[in-house]
């Protein structure tokens, strides 16, 4: 009888776990191998959403969804077409874990707990036979007549007849893909809060405005959405994301530039100076303090105020009119010196990796060496926060274990 084929998946996160499982699940005549370097499985798993683990994202348009993804975009619509969160869902709860959605469209399993997800991860690896060697790095791969040989630290070498790369941002990833002769694209964070020591705004630390846009000099990136004053500077899903999409372009300037905020974006600021100019001739003994006419939280318009040289005691009818323009010019293009970046919590993101050129999409099998695959992270893809990382490693883990259960079946 012929001896089974075996696929080793070198790296034990999300997408080399979930491959394996799936791998698992739907051959028999597989011998599944996953080599992890470290003693740890789903580590990134297990700090996700604040140990709570956000799986994936409740945006069931592959065309919509894409639009989460700086890098990556164009080439995850057709995978999405394919597996996408709703087929995440429907995979989980298969294996009997729930999933729930958040009004931000952010997934969670229902227990609010990432060991959930692990040991569902692992039970279906486990039920499927596969075998996990943990503290198994492998310092080299070579190509052979039947596939591959990896030569592992202090270990014999192992063969195998198809290999998945799913080793996230390591370098030791990008290393082994590029000796089989593929492109590495240089890693920079992404997905990080914006410095600004010098902020006149850091003591308003905590107050959020709902609906703000973001901007920077000479990037031509913006964002509309949440705001978060922080006392270092700023964060919340409008910072977030304006730097995942301008993480290449603020490496480049040293994180060094000029962030422009529109607190009030659904308002064009001439017609914020002629609001004014109206209340203040309706109203010239209130006092603008009183007059938030915007709804910003009381605070930050105050600061506003402050940083237009208007006093908080002054009737309206005392402001001069070049002060209620610089206010208008205040409320929609505040301008702060970025001088540096936060990573967000304790999870670090980066765009870089494998040339996404080099990649079949259908398969994700390898344009270079036939018989690699790769999955989740290593590749140029990353997503905004919001459990979009995740479904790119579920779905392209999906995508790289289908076709090798048909190509060995």
């Amino acid at each position: 009888m012929e001896s089974k084929k075996r696929v080793v998946i070198v790296g034990g996160g999300a997408a080399g776990i979930f491959a394996a499982a799936l791998l698992g699940e739907t051959t028999s005549n597989l011998e599944i191998l996953v080599l992890e370097k470290t003693r740890q499985l789903l580590s990134k798993v297990r700090i996700s959403g604040g140990g709570r683990c956000n799986v994936t994202h409740s945006q069931f348009d592959p065309k919509k969804l894409t639009a989460s993804y700086p890098r990556g975009n164009k080439e995850l619509l057709g995978p999405f077409h394919r597996f996408q969160p709703q087929d995440t869902i429907a995979w989980f709860a298969k294996h009997g874990v729930e999933l729930k959605t958040e009004e931000d469209g952010r997934m969670f399993p229902v227990s609010d707990h990432s060991a959930t997800i692990i040991n569902c991860l692992l039970d279906a690896a486990k039920e499927g036979g596969v075998e996990i060697r943990n503290e198994h790095g492998v310092r080299s791969v070579e190509r052979t007549n039947n596939g591959f040989r990896l030569h592992l630290d202090n270990r014999d070498p192992i063969e195998c007849h198809a290999l998945i790369l799913a080793s996230g941002s390591s370098p030791n990833g990008h290393e082994l893909a590029a000796s089989l002769g593929h492109t590495i694209v240089s890693a920079v964070p992404s997905l990080f809060t914006f410095n600004v020591p010098s902020s006149p705004l850091l003591d308003l630390a905590g107050i959020a405005v709902p609906d703000a846009e973001l901007s920077l000099k000479s990037i031509p990136f913006r964002q509309r959405g949440s705001l978060l004053i922080t006392h270092w500077g700023f964060s919340g899903p409008a910072a977030l994301k304006l730097s995942a999409w301008a993480a290449r372009d603020l490496h480049a300037c040293n994180y060094r530039t000029d962030l422009h905020i529109n607190w009030i974006p659904s308002h064009k600021q001439e017609d914020i100076f002629q609001d004014l100019l109206t209340k203040k001739r309706q109203k010239p003994l209130k006092n603008l303090e009183h007059e938030n006419l915007y709804l910003l939280p009381l605070n930050l318009w105050k600061r506003l105020m402050t940083l237009s040289g208007i006093p908080f005691n002054s009737s309206l009818g005392h402001v001069p009119d070049k002060n209620l323009k610089l206010l208008s010019e205040k409320l929609t293009q505040s301008c702060f010196a970025v001088e540096g970046k936060t990573t967000y919590k304790s999870e670090f993101v980066t765009c870089g990796g494998i040339e996404l050129k080099e990649v079949d999409f259908k398969t994700l099998e390898s344009k270079v060496a036939p018989h690699l695959f790769f999955a989740g992270e290593i590749l140029n893809i990353d997503g905004v926060t919001g459990g979009f990382n995740f479904q790119n490693a579920w779905t392209t883990a999906y995508l790289a274990a289908s076709c090798i259960a048909d190509r060995f079946r």
